[in-house]
């Protein structure tokens, strides 16, 4: 595999590896930063520089060069040429993608201690490009998450600048000197190393929860969705997960997609139910489903005569409509009800369950 036969082509020593000097970007701090995760290049110094004499020198080069070539360490993506895209996807790579394509599945097997070829190795390997590389080799190429025609006869426009908030621009921030840390290095190989480190940091933190988090929880939320008609509710529109902090949104809609297959006309489920915490008297939330992974619409928010209400208030408002429609009461204990109605609140599962219930009911 090729990632394997990149690492293998490693010498003993630190290889050097060479980027180009002057203004840098989020691509080529994190392909300095993945690199310098395996043990090969864990110390290894790096130089940065247009020279071509001096990029020669270099074992490995990113992000300059003009230059694509696996078999010589070297990962530009500059040159006219170049069309490469990570399988299945169709942004082109940027310095960023091409490491990660070339070397992630030897850093994740690494983080997890598995054999490079091991499933749960190819499950984050994808997830970490689609979640998180792939943005920033759009970014570095100049790609629109939206088609640019499309958006414009469309007539939708931007609510709101988001330029602030992509990885991207912080990183292109990094350039200019931080005021608030006059006592450190300000020069600009100083800067690019700091960058290196935040945006490295953030790759991490990624790697970190997938596997210990997203990947673990797959099980979880698909036991809950395969017994939600006995376990919680015999409409199907509501799953009771047995542990506070499980990601659940996305296994969801992928066991649903994965059910639809052999079962037509299968319910969407509305509710999720969770603790809190681990502690044994650990208070319950029940989360409507969005729309989708990216949405703040919910499927079927909770009832609008109980969002933005609160404790003794809500138990009020609560026993008040079962009275009068001549229903069983929900358990005293109720804590809240967001403004928006996307999630709430109760002291036991129990209520936090007929809460769900009451609002799948509701019109």
């Amino acid at each position: 595999m090729a990632e394997q036969n990149a690492a293998k082509k490693l010498k003993t020593s630190a290889p050097l590896i060479g980027t180009h000097n002057g203004h840098f970007h989020a691509d080529e701090a994190l392909a300095v930063y993945l690199l310098r995760l395996l043990p090969a290049y864990s110390s290894s110094p790096l130089v940065r520089t247009r020279d071509p004499a001096q990029l020669a020198a270099c074992h490995t080069v990113v992000d300059v060069g003009g230059e694509y070539d696996p078999a010589r360490n070297r990962y530009d993506h500059h040159q006219r040429t170049f069309n490469a895209t990570f399988p299945e996807h169709p942004t082109k790579l940027s310095s960023a993608g091409l490491i990660y394509m070339h070397f992630g599945k030897a850093i994740i097997a690494q983080h997890a201690a598995l054999p490079i070829d091991h499933e749960d190795v190819a499950k984050i390997y994808e997830k970490l490009y689609s979640d998180f590389v792939e943005a920033l080799d759009a970014h570095d190429n100049g790609i629109s998450v939206y088609d640019a025609a499309a958006l414009e006869a469309s007539g939708l426009q931007k609510r709101f600048r988001n330029g602030g908030i992509n990885l991207g621009s912080l990183v292109g921030d990094m350039n200019a000197p931080d005021p608030t840390r006059p006592n450190d290095p300000q020069d600009e190989d100083s800067l690019f190393a700091r960058a290196s480190t935040f945006i490295g940091d953030v790759f991490v933190r990624k790697l970190q929860f997938a596997s210990k988090s997203w990947l673990p929880a797959r099980s979880t939320v698909f036991s809950a969705y395969k017994s939600r008609f006995t376990d919680s509710h015999p409409s199907g529109r509501i799953i009771a997960l047995p542990k506070a902090g499980i990601p659940w949104k996305e296994h969801l809609y992928n066991a649903e997609t994965e059910n639809a297959a052999v079962a037509e006309g299968s319910p969407e489920v509305y509710y999720v139910l969770y603790p809190e915490s681990a502690a044994e008297d650990a208070k319950w939330r029940v989360q409507c489903v969005p729309v989708t992974d990216a949405s703040f619409e919910s499927r079927k928010p909770l009832p609008e005569s109980w969002r933005g209400v609160r404790d003794e208030d809500l138990d009020g408002v609560l026993a008040a409509e079962a009275e009068s429609a001549g229903e069983e009461k929900i358990p005293p204990g109720a804590i809240f009800v967001h403004a928006s109605g996307f999630i709430g609140g109760h002291k036991t599962r129990e209520g936090a369950m007929a809460m769900a219930v009451k609002s799948l009911e509701k019109a």
